[in-house]
Parts: C-alpha cells; sequence; structure tokens
C-alpha cells in the first residue's frame, strides 16, 4: 500500500484493515481511499477470508475526507471534475464497501467525523469504544447538503437522522446504540479484542451460506429504496456544491473549517 496508508493483518480467517494515519485522526486522503477500495475487493475475492474488519490507528477512528488536501488540490475544480471525483472516490467506493461479499465489520473508537462516519456504516456491524462520538458537521461547516452518501435515515430512521443532521449535535456511543446504529459498545481497551471475537464467531459460519444471507438482506434494503435514494442524494449533493453559501465558504479559505474540526477533535479527550 502507497506509504502505507492502510496496514493489513490476517487472524485466522479475519482480514482487519487498519486506517494508518493516526497522527492525522485517519484523515481520509484520495491515496487512502484508493487503496482502501482495492484491499476490500482483495478480501472480497481471498478464499481464505471470511470476515472482514475495518479499523483506524490512534486516538480516533477518522476525522473525515482530508480538507487540507482537498483545498491544494481540488478547490478549483468545475462542476464535472467534481462530480466525476466525488462519484468514484466517495459514492461508489462506499458501496463497494456495502457490496462486499463477506460480512464487514466497523470497529470505531474517539471521533467517527462526517467522511469517516459514512465509511464506518457501509459496513454490516458498527462496534464502539466507550470513548466512540459521531458527528457530521458538514451541512453547518461548509454549507453542503450532509455528505454525499445519505445513510443516516437507514441506521437511524427517520427522526432521529432529521435531529442529527439539522441540529449538527454530535452523538455518543451509547446513543448510537440507544437508536439502533450501533451493535455493541464496549470499553475502550477491550475494542481490538472484542471486535475480533465477533468477527471470529460469524467466520466459524458457512461462508456460502452467510454470502447468500448478506445479499438478501441487503436486498431488502435496495427493494425499500435504499440505493436509489443514496444515489438520488448525491445528485442533490452535488447541486449544493454550486450555491452561494457554499462558494462562500470556499472563498473564505477551508482554513476556518479546519481549525474549526481540530478545535472540536481536541476537546474530545
Amino acid at each position: 500500500m502507497h506509504d502505507q496508508a492502510l496496514l493489513i493483518e490476517n487472524v485466522g480467517s479475519v482480514r482487519r484493515i487498519w486506517l494508518n494515519r493516526g497522527d492525522f485522526a485517519n484523515a481520509q486522503t484520495r491515496q487512502m481511499l484508493l487503496d482502501l477500495d482495492v484491499a476490500i475487493a482483495e478480501a472480497g475475492r481471498d478464499d481464505s477470508v471470511r470476515v472482514i474488519i475495518l479499523a483506524g490507528k490512534g486516538k480516533h477512528f477518522s476525522a473525515g475526507h482530508d480538507l487540507k488536501e482537498a483545498q491544494a488540490k481540488r478547490s478549483d475544480f468545475t462542476a464535472e471534475e467534481r462530480w466525476d471525483y466525488e462519484e468514484y472516490h466517495y459514492l461508489d467506493y462506499c458501496l463497494n464497501i456495502w457490496d462486499c461479499p463477506k460480512p464487514t465489520i466497523t470497529q470505531v473508537q474517539g471521533a467517527c467525523v462526517a467522511g469517516g462516519f459514512m465509511l464506518a456504516n457501509m459496513c454490516d456491524l458498527v462496534v464502539a469504544a466507550d470513548d466512540a462520538w459521531f458527528w457530521d458537521s458538514v451541512m453547518f461547516s461548509m454549507g453542503l447538503a450532509g455528505t454525499e452518501v445519505l445513510f443516516q435515515p437507514w441506521v437511524m430512521g427517520l427522526r432521529h437522522a432529521k435531529e442529527f443532521l439539522f441540529t449538527g449535535e454530535r452523538i455518543s456511543a451509547e446513543d448510537g446504540y440507544r437508536i439502533g446504529m450501533v451493535n455493541r459498545v464496549v470499553p475502550r481497551a477491550d475494542l481490538d479484542t472484542r471486535t475480533m471475537e465477533i468477527a471470529q464467531k460469524i467466520a466459524k459460519a458457512p461462508p456460502f451460506a452467510t454470502r447468500a444471507l448478506k445479499k438478501s438482506l441487503n436486498r431488502t434494503y435496495d427493494i425499500q429504496g435504499f440505493r436509489n435514494a443514496v444515489q438520488a442524494h448525491f445528485d442533490t449533493h452535488q447541486v449544493t456544491h454550486a450555491s452561494a453559501e457554499f462558494a462562500q465558504i470556499r472563498n473564505a479559505g477551508l482554513a476556518k473549517v479546519i481549525d474549526q474540526n481540530k478545535t472540536t477533535l481536541a476537546e474530545c479527550k
């Protein structure tokens, strides 16, 4: 993997893929997302792998997309360029995790923010440390219609999703469990071990039957409109990139947004 944006370990038939930018709160660079897409696809094809864990090194699971990189490399994108870039790296890559034939588990500690929150919820299960918290600041900080993939109504329920997104408030691991978004909350010190225990238990199941069952479960959401709704929201999200509100924030520079996010991360021990 390029500059070790990811670290990969195999424990029996479980493959754990680590986001490896812990010193930067695992902010997602383009290279990290490219590598992650490849890693998920390879794990999905590898017959020796039965379960995949997505994890993050360091204090935080992920602070979302790397805004410094975005400011340096994509701030002058045309509408066409941004659409193509975000459809490929964000929408398609997220759906590739959702569609992975193997069961996937996210283990979350510390901050799980915006693009990181989006990434985590593409997995089948979410195991959260007791210090984990979830936040989508995109509408308030950037003037955009949420993240590129609007998964929240599907994992929170509509009313909780509206409150979460309209207020811009953070929710704790316990609240995430209460509303059905998080499967289990465990002590921070036990996160790696407890997640691996769940993965190892799932890995004992017959692999073809598990694959078939996951396909049926995902199709249940598709029949209810999940995929169409997600794709429709992506189009709406792109429209807000052309709004006067977003232009004002962009023209003022993303440095203020970056500083605000840093402050929030620093305040949450």
